[in-house]
């Protein structure tokens, strides 16, 4: 992060420079510090501007002028949602910043890091990546102005965006950079577009001559008819899952050119990224803690993807339906690695990932035939294996491993999943919960779920008398924490009412429920502008803020206040932590 450092590694000049929202936490879950040390371990000379002011370029400037180019991230969240409540309120905090309070990112900070990159170091390429850029590749609806947008490709004027998990794209862009002579965007963009994983603003005779090229509709077109944002979605969703086509779009008389998904990486390639030596701690020159270093300094993630596919979810369209585990052996090295750490209390908080029980799962089909939006709904696919007992075994190993006292599953399970293997969904409850379980039904009524892509609400019905049997059997009071979402679109207050009987029912009363919102990339959020469903059937949709809060206070009449009285065994508690939830999605 500073020139003393690089004085210490014996560096003249960095090769590479990676500007990021969040705070500098060298742990593999941030990813700045993920592909900075990846790009270390390739040969790489890289150093790290942790949230700098964008007001002028001298947080940028300390280290020099990079040689190769300059990388750009909002961080692990799109700023704006780091920044606006689902009522477009000012949030006060931000969890991966020192300190915990926010305003220490800019909004769309992939935008303003741009520019000042570009005022500090003019002629330097700059790509863009992570979530916020990832999910505005294509022209986009923005919730937080009511509007869509154009891919941020040309809103920023970066040279290019490396979107998904980009260890491998960029890589490759590095050793193109590095390898040409003539390192304009006018000399790169003929190389750029034949590198996987990328999105460059061309025109259509820099499209490779051999591309399988699939066209979305134009920003133009989306602008005049919001079902064209629907059908464009649609086709990138399919492009990620098939992982061949090129898609292009235009935009204002320029084209995007986004490349088929970079190879992403197997179970060789994420042990060989895990093994890498991350001190797992925040800068040492930071003073004051940040949260989220904190939540997950003991936590392990043990793969990547989501077979899920929710429409309101950004996960698969950013990391892929097609799961990629982690070795049984990497998981317990870097088990053994955390137990070192400074401050180790015996305790793993998590092992898990997108869906915990996810870990192992695979296609046993030809993925790039397949047309299905999820690989779990409307029901669980035939060729979709999973083994949920060697999820236990595995855990059962950690457990194991010298000085561990407590391994806890804290990442969300996928309840139709669990379901499929009683027996392991029972050492499950009664072994790896510590007190919470955290799964997902998001809502009670049938329409709802189906335009969500989950599962039907019979499947949490039954899990909850499972989960209650199986606690009761180990003599441990747990709980469990039900995620809900109000406003969705196609729920009306009577779907609403619907979901608060059920509650009231039960007995239960949430202290906090997450209002929808529409993420930049997202089925959804198409659904959400365009007032239909993903087949272009008109739904109600409570788009503004009354009819939001209206949803939102069926659930939760006090706005958050916890309720009184005692909770009773098998009541799901809704801790401040869920606030999180719709900001990691």
């Amino acid at each position: 992060m500073t020139r003393k450092e690089m004085d210490k590694l014996g560096w003249d000049e960095l090769d590479i420079l990676l500007v990021t929202g969040d705070g500098y936490v060298d742990h593999p879950s941030y990813g700045a510090a993920l592909l900075g040390r990846w790009l270390v371990h390739h040969g790489y000379r890289v150093g790290m501007a942790a949230q700098p002011k964008w007001d002028g370029p001298d947080d940028v400037t300390r280290m020099g002028r990079p040689r190769l180019f300059a990388g750009v991230t909002a961080g692990s969240l799109d700023s704006m949602l780091a920044h606006y409540t689902a009522f477009r309120k000012k949030r006060s905090d931000d969890a991966y910043t020192p300190g915990g309070m926010a305003g220490n990112r800019p909004n769309r900070a992939c935008i303003a890091y741009t520019n000042v990159v570009q005022r500090a170091f003019p002629g330097l390429p700059v790509i863009l990546g992570g979530i916020e850029a990832s999910l505005r590749r294509i022209s986009h609806y923005d919730f937080w102005v009511d509007n869509v947008r154009k891919s941020i490709v040309l809103d920023s004027k970066a040279t290019a965006i490396t979107y998904g998990m980009a260890e491998n794209s960029i890589v490759a862009l590095a050793d193109a950079i590095r390898d040409s002579e003539d390192r304009s965007i006018r000399a790169l963009r003929p190389i750029l577009v034949n590198i996987p994983g990328l999105v460059v603003a061309g025109a259509r005779k820099d499209i490779p001559e051999d591309a399988a090229v699939v066209e979305l509709p134009s920003h133009e077109d989306i602008l005049a008819d919001p079902q064209a944002l629907i059908k464009a979605t649609l086709l990138l969703e399919r492009q990620v899952h098939q992982n061949k086509e090129t898609a292009i779009q235009e935009s204002g008389g320029r084209l995007v050119i986004i490349t088929p998904p970079g190879e992403p990486l197997q179970t060789d390639g994420l042990d060989q990224l895990a093994g890498l030596p991350f001190s797992r701690l925040p800068h040492p020159s930071y003073t004051e803690r940040i949260p989220s270093a904190a939540m997950i300094q003991t936590s392990v993630t043990t793969h990547r993807g989501c077979a899920g596919g929710c429409s309101f979810c950004a996960l698969a369209l950013h990391q892929g339906r097609q799961i990629r585990s982690r070795s049984k052996d990497s998981i317990l090295e870097e088990v053994e690695r955390i137990t070192e750490v400074k401050g180790w209390t015996g305790s793993i908080s998590d092992v898990g990932g997108p869906s915990a029980n996810m870990w192992g799962a695979h296609c046993a089909s030809d993925q790039s035939k397949c047309k299905r939006s999820s690989c779990l709904t409307p029901a669980i696919c035939k060729h979709y294996k999973v083994a949920q007992g060697d999820f236990v075994n595995l855990l059962r190993s950690v457990s194991d491993v010298e000085s561990v006292k407590h391994v806890r599953v804290a990442s969300g399970w996928r309840i139709d999943l669990a379901l499929t293997d009683m027996r392991a969904l029972s050492c499950m409850i009664q072994e790896f919960v510590g007190g919470q379980a955290k799964v997902a039904p998001e809502h009670q009524v049938d329409h709802v779920l189906k335009l969500m892509r989950k599962p039907g609400f019979s499947a949490f019905e039954k899990f909850l008398d499972l989960f209650d049997k199986e606690s009761k059997k180990a003599g441990k009071k747990q709980y469990v924490i039900p995620y809900l979402m109000s406003a969705f679109p196609g729920c009306t207050d009577d779907d609403m009412r619907a979901l608060s009987d059920w509650l009231r029912a039960q007995g239960w009363k949430p202290e906090q429920v997450q209002c929808f919102i529409p993420l930049p990339g997202t089925a959804a959020a198409a659904m959400f502008h365009a007032e239909t469903d993903l087949e272009g059937n008109p739904i109600f949709v409570a788009k503004s803020d009354a009819q939001r809060l209206r949803q939102h206070g069926i659930l939760m009449p006090t706005m958050g206040r916890p309720p009184k009285g005692k909770q009773h065994r098998g009541k799901p508690s809704f801790s401040k932590g869920q606030q999180g939830r719709g900001k990691r999605r």
